[in-house]
């Protein structure tokens, strides 16, 4: 039998019929139905570069705000660094608070920095 005839034959079946064809070659052959959309959709994915997922972040302070002695305490605590380094930093803004952060460490860091009234970029 020609596959277009098969074809031609499926056509005519109603959405409950065309469903009872579904599950009964499924039970026969022992396959899924839903298998196949997935099977797709890999290969489109696989054709398509993968979207690379960010695990490391850059923290740029962008701004000191109106409470510049704060942001300079907190700096100093995330960073190890002096007071004067850290002042250094602060007034030098934008500057890299600390580079290579996992996303947990740079959004700590951004919820301090902020809380102090600083604002924070992550690169």
């Amino acid at each position: 039998m020609p596959v277009a005839d098969i074809v031609g034959q499926i056509e005519q079946l109603t959405v409950l019929e065309l469903n009872e064809l579904v599950k009964t070659l499924e039970d026969k052959f022992g396959v899924s139905a839903a298998a196949a959309p997935v099977a797709m959709a890999a290969a489109v994915a696989g054709d398509a570069p993968a979207e690379e997922v960010k695990d490391s972040f850059d923290v740029v302070l962008t701004s000191f705000g109106e409470k510049k002695i704060q942001v300079i305490k907190v700096v100093r605590v995330i960073t190890g660094l002096g007071l004067k380094e850290a002042k250094e930093l602060v007034d030098g803004v934008p500057g890299t608070v600390k580079e290579g952060a996992t996303k947990e460490e740079s959004e700590e860091i951004q919820k301090q920095i902020e809380a102090a009234g600083g604002t924070i970029e992550l690169k």
